[in-house]
């Protein structure tokens, strides 16, 4: 069980900031990451066809003898996280749960921010994992479309993009919040810029970092840990377009990310 690989899906490349959370907390673990780009992005789809998607997902991994999957993207955790539990006889970890829990931790006076899709920002679901660790706490959610498309073509600092984030988190500063959840796996990727336009008052949740540290907790307390000493192995996958893939996975990741495979979710490599 320790050697059998960790599946990580996300409906483009944004969960490979999961992924690099996950290879510096879990060097060991072999990690087969999938991107559904071909079908990108989820955040403005009905949640019903997402949850099709996601469950088409996790049955094409669970065929490469996976011990845990991790649904690096915050839209499917919200549409079939649960439901999936309920499903499958592996661990399946979300990105919503760890980002909230964290975030009812860090604030002091109760009052959390979410920005994210409008897929995970109409679901509710951070309003409710949030109320689950805490009832007292007051939510404050705003969708924010144009921060994929900025990551997307790698836009993540400037003037332009700080001026539209201000347009996004400025009520909910006016509200009072003193932390903020990043709630889609592409937006640590504007952490810096974000930390400079919510101030030193508000702290920031990445959901990646949170998922990570809940999916090492899980692995240690099963004794499914990889601890060979020689590293891990990665292989991505893409049902879109490998050029792309490999360009941006590079941003997203970091050099692991070596070559993409294009492959077809309902019929195995293709």
């Amino acid at each position: 069980m320790k050697e059998r690989p960790i599946g990580v899906f996300d409906s483009g490349m944004g969960g490979l900031t999961v992924v690099r959370s996950m290879i510096d907390r879990m060097p060991d673990e072999t990690i087969l990451y999938l991107g559904d780009d071909a079908r990108w992005p989820y955040g403005p789809r009905e949640l019903d066809e997402v949850r099709g998607f996601a469950r088409q997902i996790i049955d094409w991994l669970m065929s490469f003898d996976v011990k845990l999957v991790v649904v690096a993207c915050n839209t499917a955790t919200a549409a079939f996280l649960e439901q999936a539990q309920r499903e499958y006889d592996i661990p399946l970890v979300g990105v919503i749960l760890p980002g909230a829990r964290a975030a009812v931790r860090q604030s002091k006076s109760g009052r959390i921010g979410v920005i994210g899709t409008k897929g995970t920002i109409a679901s509710g679901a951070y309003e409710r994992a949030l109320k689950h660790f805490d009832p007292s706490v007051r939510v404050f959610s705003t969708a924010c479309p144009e921060f994929v498309e900025f990551v997307e073509s790698g836009e993540v600092t400037g003037d332009r993009v700080a001026e539209v984030a201000l347009s996004y988190v400025e009520p909910m500063l006016d509200s009072g919040i003193d932390t903020l959840i990043l709630g889609c796996t592409h937006y640590p990727l504007l952490e810096p810029l974000l930390a400079e336009v919510v101030g030193p008052d508000v702290v920031l949740i990445s959901s990646a970092e949170e998922t990570a540290r809940e999916v090492d907790e899980i692995l240690d307390r099963l004794g499914w840990s990889a601890n060979s000493g020689r590293g891990g192995d990665f292989r991505f996958m893409t049902t879109g377009d490998t050029e792309k893939y490999e360009r941006l996975g590079r941003i997203f990741l970091g050099p692991e990310v070596k070559s993409a495979e294009k492959v077809s979710v309902d019929g195995g490599d293709g």
